[in-house]
């Protein structure tokens, strides 16, 4: 019975230490994917600015077309 007991605890151990490397692998993952949402947010900023600017301030241009106008 106590090495039935010692084969389970290994094998929880075991089971333990792949969840917490499967755990920070998926955080490492979100980490990154965060930041490259973050890159896509500010060049999707960029953008609608820089098409606000060329088109003449178009409906939706945001706050800058509000502070020309004042």
């Amino acid at each position: 019975m106590s090495e039935q007991m010692r084969e389970r605890l290994a094998e929880l151990e075991k089971d333990f230490n792949v969840g917490q490397s499967r755990l920070r692998d998926l955080e490492m993952q979100e980490a990154a994917l965060r930041e490259t949402l973050l890159r896509i947010s500010g060049a999707i900023q960029v953008l609608k600015e820089l098409l606000g600017d060329d088109a003449g301030e178009p409906a939706g241009g945001g706050n800058s077309a509000g502070a020309a106008g004042s």
